[in-house]
């Protein structure tokens, strides 16, 4: 195109020549002389002449294509999606813990994914999917703009990366974000995982403990601990709970919520209704080398229409428990 339109250009100026040359046949050779060093110094350039007829100086052209210095990726988390896709879905996260690494998050396959390290090296950035020590894939940069990376790997599709605000990327679930926080799930380490409403529930974890903690109104205290321990196995670790409430805990065994075919040890205490209204259920089973136990501590109030509703999210998120293959 560059080359058609710079044709056109010195046809027509030629043209132009020619034909002053032809009006000024009784001009001296000195004028002559004199027009034709005029007409050499403005003559355009093939570079120049292309840039006017674009419509763009040089400066410009050459200011658009600069990519700017390493690094590109930023602590942080960016969705990641083909440029040319019409409405991607935004379900695939790039999550970068620091500037030299991170892992890949799939949204709508539990969060599926692969740790990587990068080297950001100015135009490229060399990603070692799987760790240091795998093979190298090479994110050559294309643009950025306002954070947002384009860029394309060996295969030549061009990628957008583009920043996810407010995310953490040390705590972000990419599986919680694509289905809501009335939707969430907690994966825990040790194979066990629950559905919960992150806008009643908040989960916290100290060494082997896991805190399902109730946020939503209520008469007091209500929370869900989860224990794994190798101090006991399960109908023993049942038994030492229920010791500090004498006769007031109740026994039972049954099959453990999310796998039927284990036997369940559980204790509970009802409500003091003379007093706090505080109460206490908990269930274990024999689990690896010990005893997982999930122990409800609950308060009642007055309000029985707002009683009804914590116990009714406290059973809705031990209902939900769920074991990875074992």
């Amino acid at each position: 195109m560059k080359k058609d339109g710079l044709k056109i250009f010195t046809a027509l100026f030629l043209a132009g020549a020619i034909g002053a040359t032809l009006m000024m046949g009784c001009a001296d050779k000195a004028t002559q002389n004199a027009a034709a060093d005029q007409t050499t110094e403005e003559v355009p350039s093939a570079e120049n002449a292309s840039s006017a007829v674009l419509g763009v100086s040089k400066e410009t052209a050459e200011t658009e294509a600069e990519i700017p210095a390493a690094p590109y990726f930023i602590k942080g988390v960016y969705v990641n999606y083909a440029k040319e896709a019409e409405n991607p879905p935004k379900t695939y996260f790039y999550v970068f813990n620091d500037e030299t690494y991170g892992h890949t998050e799939d949204g709508e396959h539990n969060g599926i994914g692969l740790p990587f390290d990068i080297t950001q090296k100015d135009g490229v950035v060399e990603f070692s999917f799987g760790g240091a020590d795998a093979s190298v894939d090479t994110l050559t940069i294309h643009t950025v703009e306002n954070g947002v990376i384009t860029g394309a790997f060996e295969d030549g599709l061009e990628l957008v990366f583009e920043p996810v605000e407010g995310q953490d990327p040390d705590t972000f679930s990419s599986e919680n974000y694509v289905n809501g926080p009335e939707n969430s799930v907690y994966h825990d380490a040790n194979g066990w995982s629950v559905k919960y409403d992150a806008t009643k529930f908040e989960i916290n974890q100290s060494g082997p403990q896991v805190f399902i903690v109730y946020t939503g109104d209520c008469a007091g205290s209500n929370l869900i601990t989860v224990t794994y321990t190798v101090d006991n196995k399960a109908e023993a670790a049942i038994k030492e709970l229920g010791k500090a409430y004498g006769d007031k805990a109740e026994y039972t065994e049954w099959p453990f919520p999310g796998v039927s075919d284990v036997t369940g040890y559980s204790v509970s205490v009802p409500v003091d209704k003379e007093g706090s209204g505080s109460y206490m259920t908990a269930f274990a089973r024999d689990y690896m080398d010990g005893a997982l136990i999930f122990e409800t501590d609950g308060h009642d109030g007055n309000d029985e229409e707002m009683n009804e509703e914590v116990h009714a999210a406290l059973t809705g998120v031990l209902n939900s428990l769920t074991f990875d293959a074992e």
